[in-house]
Parts: structure tokens; sequence; C-alpha cells
């Protein structure tokens, strides 16, 4: 599926972040959703993903799920060395959650694309905004450039996504599926 940048025009309610730091699993899960990365391409100017977020990608080796398609999304941008996280948040997440809030801190961007509970519960602590797959996946809806959040968590869940029911009653009811 090709995506467009969508015009959001003035009625848009969503706020329309031009930069963004994101972690593995909403790349994996967008992925697997969307079937390309493109749909991140069409909403931010610029995506940033700290270096252990790649080395976490690839992992997966040249086979893995995502690692072909994140090697050729050269308009991301991949930082080339780790980021050293503060003390509270390399004790208390992984290393890519860590390295998303302190690089999203370090460069001044206000938005991160977090998944798991608690790194969006520090980036919130940390005073950055949080989003994660289902907000991207709602946000294209909104703007224009994704006919189908059901369809798209359809293919996540295919995929081994796993989504709660809370999160998709919500996500079909914010883009008007359900």
């Amino acid at each position: 599926m090709i995506w467009t940048k969508p015009n959001c025009g003035p009625t848009c309610n969503m706020p329309s972040p031009s930069r963004l730091v994101t972690n593995t699993s909403p790349l994996l899960a967008l992925l697997a959703g969307c079937g390309s990365l493109e749909l991140f391409h069409s909403l931010y100017d610029e995506v940033l993903v700290p270096h252990e977020v790649c080395a976490e990608i690839a992992v997966g080796g040249p086979q893995g799920f995502g690692v072909a398609e994140f090697n050729r999304a050269h308009w991301l941008s991949k930082w080339p060395t780790p980021v050293e996280p503060s003390p509270y948040l390399h004790n208390a997440l992984d290393p890519g959650e860590a390295a998303v809030i302190q690089l999203a801190l370090n460069e001044g961007v206000r938005v991160v694309c977090i998944d798991e509970p608690m790194g969006r519960r520090l980036a919130r602590l940390s005073g950055l905004t949080v989003t994660g797959s289902i907000g991207v996946l709602l946000r294209a809806r909104k703007e224009g450039g994704l006919p189908s959040v059901r369809t798209a968590m359809e293919r996540m869940q295919a995929h081994g996504i796993w989504l709660s029911e809370t999160v998709i009653t919500f996500a079909l009811r914010e883009s008007g599926e359900a």
C-alpha cells in the first residue's frame, strides 16, 4: 500500500507533531498492521530511532520480521551511537525504552511512540507526550491516510501482536469503525 502525506486541514483536532522518537514495538506493530513503515513517514517529518532500538531490530537477523523493511527505510533518523540514559530510566526500563525517552529529552523532541505501560508512564513523568501503535493508526485515520484501523489491527493480531479488548474497543470507537 502506498501512503501519501495527508492534509489534515483546520478541522483536525489531534496534535500533529513533526518529530517523533520511536521504540521497537510500535515499528514492528505498524509494519505488521500496514505492511510497511511508510505510515510513520507520511505522518512525521522526522522519526528518530535510538541506537538501542536499531540493535533490538537487528537481533532478528536478515530473515527476522521487519529487518529488511527497517534497513530499507533510509528516511528514518537512525541514531548512530548508544544513548546514555539517566540512572532512573536505566534502572526502570529496558534499554530501548530508556533510550527513546532520553533521546527525546536530549534532542528536544516532545513526542515518543512507546506501547509498553511502564515506558509510557515514565515518558509522561518526564514531561513527554506519548503515543503508541494505535495512536499512530488513529492519527493516520483522522488525517485520511489510513482506510481502516480495524483492518490494520486484524493484521497486527495475525502477526502475533497482542491487543487488549479495551484497546480494540477504544480504537474502533475513536476511528468511527465501531
